[in-house]
């Protein structure tokens, strides 16, 4: 009997424990300032967290599968920064996103291969990718941020329709086509079939390399989907952007109840994690908390979402 409670508990900590911290964020932040629950701080919020979330969403898939990326905030800067020469030079907005968010796919196809070909471990690849996308950005715009205050790009970032900011309906649109992708089709139950034992999905017929290799190429274009959204928003492409982006959406991803071993996931997870991560950043600057104390707090909740997954496991176990 006792047994079975733990279990009973176990699943309901597994499944809704995300939410439940969620919930507790939200009563603190609101207890702790006035500004918080109000509605323009709220939109803020998901305006802020748009951009994390889709990069987090893309991660999900990758980590899914024991992978993980490194290297989305640098191209985040990469993607960019060559939208926004592009932009420059043709005065065409659409043309700068679309090679934007192609090059995205270019780059994770670039990880992807390193490691579903060669093998190489995915931190080893992406963390090279990290160096090598951001110094390619610093090559080709000299170091120098590209300002531009006109063009119909600024949209993604800076647009409201029916009173929703673009960038939250942009977010809204891909969590919920991901979460069906991931959970209606058979490329979703691959990927969880792949991190859940490689060697059992190659012998069932999966092509283990192919779904390694594409959850890479959708990371890289929905993080460039990410960067169009941010230039949007800063009406401006910088070399030095992105920095510590993998951090936030990594954290999204485990505090969603994703498991680094892989095999486990879902977006709406993912999205809650985000949320938590937003609202810790909005509420810590509401409150006038050092920048400094953030990223200790940031990377004890880390760190202590580990410990749960690891706990949850050996429990289901």
């Amino acid at each position: 009997m006792k047994m079975g409670l733990n279990g009973k508990v176990s699943r309901i900590l597994s499944r809704y424990g995300s939410f439940g911290v969620l919930l507790v964020l939200v009563i603190a932040m609101s207890l702790g300032t006035r500004s918080f629950l109000t509605v323009p701080n709220l939109i803020n919020v998901a305006r802020q967290v748009s951009i994390n979330t889709i990069i987090a969403v893309g991660m999900t898939f990758i980590i899914i599968t024991a992978g993980i990326d490194l290297s989305v905030g640098s191209l985040v800067a990469l993607t960019s920064c060559v939208a926004m020469i592009i932009i420059e030079a043709t005065g065409y907005s659409w043309l700068g996103i679309c090679a934007g968010i192609l090059l995205g796919g270019i780059a994770g196809a670039f990880n992807g291969v390193f490691v579903a070909a060669a093998g190489i471990p995915p931190f080893i690849v992406t963390l090279a990718g990290l160096t090598i996308y951001r110094g390619i950005a610093l090559i080709i715009t000299g170091g120098t941020p590209i300002i531009r205050f006109e063009g119909g790009f600024r949209t993604l970032g800076q647009g409201v329709l029916l009173g929703i900011p673009v960038p939250v309906i942009i977010m809204a649109v891909v969590v919920i086509l991901m979460h069906f992708l991931l959970t209606r089709s058979a490329f979703g139950a691959h990927v969880y079939s792949v991190g859940g034992n490689e060697e059992a999905s190659r012998l069932s017929g999966i092509k283990v390399g192919k779904v390694k290799f594409l959850v890479y190429v959708m990371g890289g274009m929905l993080t460039a989907l990410a960067g169009m959204v941010l230039m949007g928003r800063l009406s401006s492409a910088q070399p030095n952007t992105g920095e510590g982006f993998e951090l936030d959406a990594i954290a999204a991803v485990i505090l969603g109840g994703t498991s680094l071993m892989g095999g486990r996931g879902t977006i709406w997870g993912t999205l809650v994690g985000a949320l938590i991560i937003g609202i810790l950043n909005n509420g810590f600057n509401l409150m006038a908390v050092d920048a400094h104390f953030q990223l200790v707090a940031k990377g004890v909740i880390i760190l202590l979402a580990v410990l749960l997954d690891r706990y949850l496991k050996r429990k289901r176990a």
